[in-house]
């Protein structure tokens, strides 16, 4: 059996939470594969919205078990407290013992360093994501694995503060005192260790021999991946389709079907480059059609038009099987709509994505707009200026859109 795959494909908060939520009910198993709670997958239910960081958006199947895999660094603090908003997840929760934990140190660092960087700062979350991805890169870092013994967790975290001291002083970080530290660790063991296990065997079993559907999830979007998104602006994972096999021990051949999700529109949070951004008074109305705030942060988000250049890149890098194509109701109501179909740098016109798009100008094509798509629950049923909208995105982008969504509500998805 072969495991299916949704990922961004812009600079996240695409809509992944829905679409996963969506299909869940299709599968068995949805597994989380990298990322942190600086992202955020909001889902609506019958009116009725959930936030999700850390938890796998499948946890609204009652069916479905949920993992999260060792590509994740895990705040227990957070995933507690994002645990108590459902009942009985022993059975149907389970966190990879490999995963590297995010503790309150991993934030103290994260925000001392973007506030050094002043008018510089990448512009995080603050949640500490980072630091805990370069402890884990400089090996030095601690794993969920590790809380089971916390007497011992607690000592190499005191170890690691004495050999680090010069450094914590810069920053203005106190060493934590050791026995409020070793309560902490053990308040967490007493909530998360029925929920540690290995989740690679777990997975690999579920594939070759109970012969169980799986589904694949990350965090953020492609244009965010540390290889292959708008470095340094950027987090700290491989946020594309590859990095589902590291974040949770499979292989390639193990990847089924790829869906990339996309907004019919572009947003980004932070700072970093942004070709196809709208400054303006519809990226204003953008903003406020679609609610662009981040769900970990609340902060808002710059919206622009769509960029099939950047699409059709992630699609590529992906391997798209198929675009979901989110929020086209947001774009209801506007006169006209526009879609980046290649970019300028130097005074020549390009059709990739370069190294570098601080220099880059986009190149829109115009349409005219239409009056309402919101609710539709078939491609028929939606304006015939938006279905012609979806055509160009496919024909641009050179990938097919399968799925539809028109409002945020779970039944208003068109599935083609």
């Amino acid at each position: 059996m072969k495991a299916d795959l949704i990922v961004g494909i812009q600079w996240g908060d695409e809509g992944k939470g829905k679409i996963v939520d969506r299909l869940a009910c299709e599968y068995d198993m949805v597994c989380r594969s990298q990322g942190g709670h600086n992202a955020g997958h909001t889902i609506w239910v019958d009116g009725t919205r959930y936030a999700l960081h850390l938890i796998p958006s499948g946890v609204l199947n009652p069916k479905a078990i949920n993992v999260i895999g060792n590509g994740v660094v895990l705040s227990p603090e957070s995933i507690i407290k994002e645990m108590e908003q459902f009942e009985a997840l022993e059975g149907r929760l389970f966190i990879s013992d490999k995963a590297h934990l995010n503790l309150s140190y991993h934030a103290m660092i994260d925000q001392a360093r973007e506030k050094l960087k002043g008018e510089k700062a990448i512009g995080t979350t603050g949640k500490g994501i980072g630091p805990a991805y370069s402890d884990k890169i400089n090996r030095i870092g601690v794993r969920v694995g590790e809380l089971l013994n916390p007497e011992k967790l607690c000592s190499s975290i005191m170890s690691y503060f004495e050999q680090n001291r010069e450094i914590f002083n810069i920053l203005k970080i106190q060493t934590p005192n050791e026995s409020e530290l070793l309560n902490e660790l053990e308040g967490y063991k007493a909530k998360l260790a029925p929920f540690i296990t290995d989740t690679t065997q777990m997975i690999w079993r579920a594939l070759d021999e109970e012969n169980k559907r799986v589904l694949l999830e990350g965090a953020q979007g492609t244009m965010l991946d540390i290889d292959h998104g708008t470095y340094p602006y950027v987090t700290s994972s491989s946020t594309v389709s590859a990095g589902a096999c590291t974040g949770l021990g499979i292989n390639a051949k193990d990847i089924g079907k790829v869906t990339g999700i996309v907004k019919a529109y572009c947003t980004r949070v932070g700072n970093g480059p942004f070709p196809s951004e709208d400054l303006g008074e519809d990226g204003k109305r953008l903003g406020k059609q679609g609610h662009e705030f981040g769900t970990t942060t609340g902060r808002a988000r710059r919206c622009g038009w769509f960029d099939a250049v950047a699409c059709r890149y992630a699609s590529r890098l992906n391997g798209c099987d198929e675009l979901a194509l989110m929020k086209l109701d947001v774009l209801d109501g506007f006169e006209e709509v526009k879609i980046c179909v290649a970019y300028e740098l130097d005074g020549v016109e390009i059709d990739y994505l370069p190294q570098n798009l601080d220099d880059v100008k986009p190149i829109y094509r115009s349409f005219k707009g239409w009056e309402k798509s919101v609710g539709a629950r078939r491609f028929e049923d939606l304006p015939q200026e938006a279905q012609e909208y979806v055509k160009v995105i496919e024909e641009i982008t050179k990938t097919k859109v399968g799925i539809i969504s028109t409002s945020p509500e779970r039944e208003d998805t068109i599935i083609l």
